[in-house]
């Protein structure tokens, strides 16, 4: 839907032609003279943004911009003046202006202005949705509006009463366990046991007794009978998290068990038969893995029946606000601080920033905000330096903390991204700049597209 525009100015010829500009860029333009037909068309139908000289005439376009704040609060109002003063641009300020430009117009230039104001318009409209309770997803563990998370869960609800193997893949801090409790709370199998366990996090001996359990006396410390965890959750779900770090010979012995449907612990004679819906997740990629002989293609494709894919929290849009929204209240509440949301400009900050932490790094950045705020909304001072100090186009290499050191491969997209930029867009030229073949950078520019980079 169009962006609506309301111009007044007396000028019939500046009119016209402002009318004319905004109108070939897409926008629905309406116009008027003075102030009296200004308001009508306001209370007749709303605009998104007005645009106003200082002088209609008889009239004062500042108050134009007064009477029609209190028509539609919170519109974006832009003043124009060829009386470029620092007296007329206080004036417009105070009187509740967005910004203020002065003539002759440039239209490029008024152009970005308008941009810039509407998206002001969008984030505090959003910010205010949020903080009067959202859409109506907070009952879901899996929080989001994007169109990519919406089409994790569309596909979460068509598999959620099936015994499908679910592979989950994703960057670290995406909410990989958050997609198998989601798929087990909305199952059949809600009402047993959700069991999750870190493969890489435990040596083979160990995993194998807590996968399987083990008998009383099968090796030392083991002084009684023990289930595993695959009985543990029989009748409900099993999350084997970083299955790409299990070693190789736990990885035969995992295949045979989701084959048969039974295990057999150590130290036993016997099998055990369990009914448990397993799902996997892993952040490598496993097809590379089972290409280098790490991986066993034949478990590779038992647990990757239908794979559910997480899109990296940059590539979620304003789901960052939204996340970050809900865990400001979340925190909150159990640290019993007065903190009801986000500053619009904490919001920008947060909306800039590219997460390579992902959704576990926004909860973090919370949890130190809320706990640091004075204030009932967090600020741009509240939030973690590498956040508050983040510039889009710069290319991180040295970070203040281990943990947000990018990988290569990061590094290197970062920085394809960051060529095509300062060139405008012009592959030839960003391809000749990294010393790549046209075809290698459009190539990688259909992945970066494809993982919403």
């Amino acid at each position: 839907m169009s962006r609506s525009l309301l111009i007044v100015d007396d000028d019939p010829q500046m009119r016209e032609m402002l009318v004319d500009a905004f109108g070939a860029s897409g926008y629905a333009v309406r116009s008027a003279h003075d102030k009296a037909s200004a308001l009508a068309a306001m209370r007749e139908d709303p605009p998104e943004l007005l645009l106003t000289d200082l002088r209609l005439g008889k009239d004062d376009g500042l108050d134009v911009c007064r009477d029609a704040l209190q028509i539609v609060p919170g519109m974006p109002v832009i003043v124009m003046t060829g009386f470029g003063s620092m007296e007329a641009a206080i004036g417009a300020i105070r009187a509740g202006a967005y910004d203020f430009v002065k003539k002759p117009v440039d239209l490029d230039a008024l152009e970005l202005v308008i941009e810039r104001a509407l998206r002001h318009l969008d984030l505090t409209r959003e910010l205010e949705r949020l903080q009067s309770g959202g859409s109506g997803t907070r009952s879901k563990l899996i929080l989001g509006e994007s169109s990519r998370i919406k089409a994790v869960t569309d596909l979460l609800e068509r598999i959620a009463d099936t015994d499908t193997s679910v592979l989950v893949t994703g960057q670290s801090g995406t909410g990989k366990e958050l997609v198998a409790r989601s798929l087990h709370e909305s199952s059949s199998r809600r009402d047993a046991k959700f069991v999750a366990v870190n493969c890489a996090a435990l040596p083979a001996a160990l995993l194998e007794s807590e996968l399987f359990g083990h008998k009383k006396g099968a090796f030392t410390d083991a002084r009684r009978d023990r289930d595993g965890l695959f009985v543990e959750a029989h009748n409900g779900t099993l999350f084997l998290d970083e299955i790409g770090e299990m070693p190789m010979e736990m990885q035969v012995k995992l295949l045979r068990a989701l084959q048969e449907q039974s295990v057999r612990p150590v130290g036993a004679s016997q099998e055990v038969r369990f009914d448990t819906r397993v799902v996997t997740a892993t952040n490598r990629d496993l097809e590379e893995e089972v290409e280098a002989g790490r991986f066993r293609e034949d478990l590779y494709y038992r647990i990757n029946v239908v794979r559910v894919k997480l899109p990296p929290l940059r590539a979620r849009g304003a789901d960052a606000l939204l996340l970050a929204q809900h865990f400001v209240e979340d925190i909150a509440a159990r640290l019993n601080k007065a903190v009801i949301g986000i500053s619009e400009a904490a919001a920008h900050k947060l909306l800039s920033y590219d997460w390579p932490g992902n959704v576990r790094e926004l909860r973090n950045a919370m949890e130190r905000a809320v706990a640091l705020t004075r204030f009932d909304k967090i600020t741009p001072e509240d939030l973690p330096e590498r956040i508050s100090a983040f510039t889009p186009t710069k290319i991180a290499v040295f970070e203040p903390h281990a943990e947000d050191l990018p990988t290569l491969a990061q590094l290197e997209d970062r920085y394809i991204r960051h060529v095509l930029e300062r060139v405008e867009g012009n592959k030839s030229r960003a391809a000749e700049i990294l010393g790549l073949g046209r075809s290698t950078l459009y190539r990688r520019l259909e992945r970066l597209e494809a993982d919403g980079e």
